[in-house]
């Protein structure tokens, strides 16, 4: 099959070899194409000046770590500012509000039912979870609504148990772990410690 014929004037150049009864077109590049490639390598040595040795752009590594260190200052300063005005009696106080415990309650099945259970004690069928039970009066690190809060935000304080828990403050925020807390107090009774003997 040949190519239609060219006008008068037109005719293609052919390159002067053959190669397995082929011959090649010696014909210059469209100008449009041209200046389309070269375009791009202009582009190119100017993309990569800017980037790698102007440092006018930013990688994809950088933006990431960049976000990440954000996230990490606002939660240090959501946490700040929720342990201002956190103690004891406001997470007992948080314990007897529905709509708080029903978040905790949500994130409580989302994270810690796994290990302790949706119902808190510890047990799946019979069968024994990694967690210790959370609706026993037996608490192993302190009873107190702050003992719990820092707990689930820090992790087992003893490090060389062979189950730990892990701390959580990397993956909820403050007010989530506060509220999470007051869903495990709110299967407790309220019980003011002893006042101090003089």
């Amino acid at each position: 099959m040949t190519d239609p014929p060219l006008p008068s004037g037109d005719q293609p150049l052919l390159r002067p070899h053959v190669f397995d009864g082929i011959q090649e077109y010696d014909q210059r590049l469209p100008n449009w194409w041209l200046m389309t490639f070269y375009i791009a390598i202009a582009w190119f040595v100017l993309y990569w000046t800017l980037y790698y040795q102007g440092g006018f752009f930013t990688s994809d590594s950088d933006r990431v770590t960049a976000q990440l260190q954000a996230i990490h200052q606002a939660k240090t300063k959501e946490l700040e500012k929720l342990l201002s005005t956190l103690d004891n009696d406001v997470l007992w106080a948080w314990s007897e509000d529905p709509n708080i415990r029903r978040e905790g309650q949500a994130i409580y099945s989302r994270i810690c039912a796994a290990c302790h259970a949706p119902d808190l004690s510890a047990k799946l069928a019979g069968a024994p979870l990694p967690g210790l039970p959370l609706n026993d009066e037996d608490w192993k690190y302190g009873s107190q609504p702050l003992d719990i809060f820092h707990m689930v935000s820090k992790g087992s304080p003893d490090k060389t148990a062979p189950v730990q828990m892990p701390p959580w403050e990397s993956v909820l925020s403050p007010a989530e772990i506060a509220k999470v807390s007051a869903f495990v107090l709110s299967h407790h009774v309220h019980r003011p410690p002893p006042p101090a003997q003089p």
